[in-house]
């Protein structure tokens, strides 16, 4: 050991103590509004059926609209991977995946609509049969992962009907044996911050009515007009908007083409990946971090229906804004059809499988103290365990893989996953 160096310092340990108390207010702000990830699921995408057609089989009804149209359209994994460009190291993995997918676990994250996809007309009826039939999916484990609705929103044109629908749905999830733990809520087309409180009020005293306990219920917040994005003194709305829920948003989801609309967008050119998209969810993706609310990319309109020839085309479509909406860190997105789930769930495999091996050797080498060509820091190996757990959830990696290259078990992703703020040198086990 080398010789120890004199160490000296000239100012006293009240300059320190000072400076910390005149930061407590801070320290204290950043811990309220910056928790960081939840550290839970994310599905990688949405469906949403129409309230006046959703039933108890509709989970397996897409499941078996999608395979079958697999089979129809590209009934093996060379014929699959051929339609999407698949390498053909990747082929046979990805398609054995999705197909296991489809018959497992067809949709991540399904969301009852009684907004814009809705026509019935009893919306009560419809609404408290919504939640008769969630619950027994949740009871007989038959249901995805997430459920919930999406219902009116808080303008005042349909504000009176989003509330009962709200009410008789959460009344009737109650009274068919309790909130599951994967409920989910989404309100749409919020211009206002003070819409999102006023949704706020109605869940606390929905709450307090039921004995249930404060911020028991979360929702969403669908991002669908220009004023949700930029207000009318130039700042971000949607920021605001993230503190006007009181730490019950749990997501903010772009809604594709009423955005568009909003912005004059021709119908022809109404896509994810308009330059106006890439704006509003760029604005998103920057109000949202570090706050624990995650942001979900729109879905496309061009449904992969009639000829082989259409349904390769819009499976290329949905494959690529797919592919190009992982790259920029939207993890989830909405899909219209039963036909895009194969597509979905293909690119969200082939991402993963694709940077698996360099991801995990990666962490290894981080925690390890290895070295390696590339010079990662805590931050990178959060995101680099991020990438591992998102894709384990998902069904894109197994869990005995990524521990074979890692050397981790799960509680160990998890630390380098979501560590304490000012923490990210968790260690593996």
């Amino acid at each position: 050991m080398g010789q120890q160096e004199k160490v000296s310092t000239s100012l006293a340990g009240a300059v320190s103590e000072g400076i910390s108390a005149s930061l407590a207010a801070v320290d204290a702000e950043l811990d309220r509004r910056y928790p960081g990830d939840p550290g839970t699921r994310q599905p990688v995408h949405t469906v949403y059926v129409p309230g006046n057609v959703f039933d108890a089989g509709t989970i397996r009804s897409w499941g078996d609209q999608a395979l079958a149209a697999l089979d129809e359209h590209a009934p093996d994994a060379a014929s699959f991977a051929a339609v999407l460009g698949l390498s053909d190291d990747l082929a046979e993995d990805v398609h054995s995946r999705v197909v296991a997918k489809l018959r497992r676990e067809p949709i991540e994250d399904l969301r009852v609509d009684f907004e814009d996809g809705y026509a019935g007309h009893d919306e009560d009826q419809d609404a408290a049969r919504a939640a008769r039939l969630i619950s027994e999916a949740y009871r007989n484990g038959t249901a995805a992962p997430y459920m919930g609705i999406r219902m009116k929103c808080m303008e005042s044109a349909v504000r009176d009907r989003g509330i009962r629908t709200t009410d008789v749905f959460l009344t009737g999830l109650l009274e068919n044996g309790g909130l599951p733990d994967g409920l989910v809520l989404t309100l749409p087309k919020v211009t206002y911050p003070e819409q999102v409180s006023a949704f706020v009020r109605l869940l606390e005293a929905f709450e307090k009515a039921h004995g249930l306990d404060a911020g028991r219920l979360g929702f969403e917040i669908q991002i669908e007009t220009s004023q949700s994005i930029l207000a009318t003194d130039g700042t971000a709305a949607v920021a605001r908007m993230i503190g006007a829920a009181e730490g019950r948003a749990t997501g903010l989801h772009y809604g594709t083409f009423d955005y568009s609309a909003c912005l004059g967008v021709s119908a022809a050119y109404q896509a994810s990946d308009h330059p106006a998209a890439d704006h509003a969810k760029a604005i998103m993706q920057v109000a949202a971090a570090g706050t624990g609310v995650r942001v979900s990319d729109g879905s496309t309109n061009v449904l992969p229906v009639g000829t082989t020839e259409h349904v390769h085309e819009a499976w290329r479509l949905h494959y690529g804004l797919t592919r190009r909406a992982l790259a920029r860190a939207y993890y989830q997105g909405w899909d219209m059809h039963p036909g895009h789930i194969p597509t979905r769930y293909a690119a969200v495999f082939a991402f993963y499988r694709e940077g698996f091996e360099a991801a995990a050797k990666r962490l290894s080498a981080y925690a390890n103290h290895a070295g390696g060509d590339v010079m990662d820091e805590p931050a990178t190996a959060k995101a680099l365990s991020s990438y591992l757990l998102r894709g384990i959830d998902c069904g894109a990696l197994d869990t005995a893989e990524v521990d074979a290259l890692t050397g981790m078990n799960r509680a160990a992703l998890d630390r380098f996953a979501a560590p304490r703020r000012g923490d990210l040198t968790a260690s593996a086990e």
